[in-house]
């Protein structure tokens, strides 16, 4: 740990994504007068911090005059609905009087329930619920907005395709890059010479390198931007994480060689009544198991770290009572420093984690096996 500490630039970055989000914790708003200050309004507070939207809600604040100010920015609502498809800016959402958020574009109602959105049935002007809590005149629509989560997705999309055409361009100019490209090289030869060659092998390794590379830099730059008060938490959405699994599946699926197959569907050297069991095992194991432990791997440990994070910075609004103001504070501040540390390399780590094993299961499904 004193190690780290003598690092200024990362202590310097987690004291300053510290203070971002402790100022924005204590300035939301979650409970009806605008203040979050009971454990439950906490509670709900960071389980909606991590969950998707259709807008960016940065904070709110009560004005000199009492009313409630809200910061934050809108984003495109894309719906199909029973008339088609309909768009308008998440913005348009108001609550009626139910408390419900709801909206009329192209002749229709639409309400948002839980971070979804429904549409209501004709003349219907509220939605309303049975005994379970379950909409009865409102059925869900196709959902293809521009949500928190696709929004961070196209904006590190946008920054790795100019920092790595950037790279490029330098490379076909000179031998040594210069500018943030400095900051690139030493990472991609580290995927490609410690992740992808000893994994993959020499013969293959070029062939995925360019996919290991986009899935590390994906992952990191998600996983930091999670750590901002933006509110990003793509790489904590299991659908997210379910597609990276499912790429690295698709990719060790359909370049396994006669080798591979062979390994698992009738195992060489066992006896012949195992070997349909061990082919069970053997598929389970490709389809099922190996995606599950990248998906969940990467979902729990991001959204863990996002909610103990939140969760200790919570202390200042939970324990003022017993410890005051100060003592609470001080408290909060000290443990959410060393977990934000941690979490800033847990966010590397697991980029790490991810990449190493797909190209271990892509190397697994590539390696010519000799047979004597």
């Amino acid at each position: 740990m004193t190690k780290i500490l003598r690092k200024p630039n990362l202590v310097l970055t987690t004291l300053f994504i510290l203070l971002l989000n402790s100022s924005l914790f204590a300035k939301s708003d979650e409970g009806h007068d605008g203040a979050v200050d009971t454990k439950d309004e906490v509670g709900e507070y960071i389980l909606h911090h991590i969950k998707d939207a259709h807008d960016f809600h940065l904070f709110s604040y009560t004005d000199s005059h009492g009313e409630r100010k809200h910061v934050g920015f809108p984003l495109p609502v894309i719906v199909w609905s029973s008339k088609g498809l309909t768009t308008f800016m998440s913005s348009k959402f108001h609550h009626d009087d139910s408390g419900h958020q709801i909206v009329e574009a192209n002749g229709t109602r639409f309400v948002k329930l839980h971070s979804k959105i429904y549409e209501l049935e004709e003349g219907a002007e509220a939605i309303s619920f049975d005994e379970t809590h379950h909409p009865t005149n409102a059925h869900k629509v196709l959902d293809f907005s521009i949500t928190k989560s696709v929004f961070g997705i196209l904006l590190v999309g946008l920054l790795m395709f100019i920092w790595f055409a950037g790279l490029a361009r330098q490379y076909k100019k000179k031998q040594i890059p210069t500018g943030f490209g400095r900051v690139l090289e030493p990472l991609v030869l580290y995927v490609r010479d410690e992740i992808a060659r000893p994994n993959i092998g020499e013969k293959r390794y070029r062939e995925f390198t360019g996919y290991l590379l986009t899935v590390f830099f994906f992952i990191w730059i998600l996983n930091l931007l999670g750590l901002t008060p933006l509110g990003f938490n793509v790489t904590g959405q299991l659908a997210v994480t379910a597609a990276l699994a499912i790429f690295t599946l698709i990719i060790y699926t359909f370049k396994g060689n006669k080798g591979y197959w062979g390994h698992m569907l009738w195992m060489p050297g066992v006896p012949y009544l195992i070997r349909p069991v061990l082919a069970i095992i053997e598929v389970a194991g490709a389809f099922l198991i190996k995606p599950f432990s990248l998906l969940v791997r990467l979902f729990a440990n991001i959204s863990a770290g996002h909610i103990v994070v939140m969760s200790l910075i919570a202390i200042m609004v939970t324990m003022k009572s017993e410890m005051g103001a100060v003592g609470a504070t001080s408290l909060s501040f000290v443990l959410s420093f060393f977990i934000t540390l941690i979490e800033v390399l847990v966010a590397f780590l697991q980029a790490y984690i991810f990449t190493m094993l797909s190209a271990l299961f892509i190397g697994m499904a590539v390696e010519e096996h000799d047979h004597h």
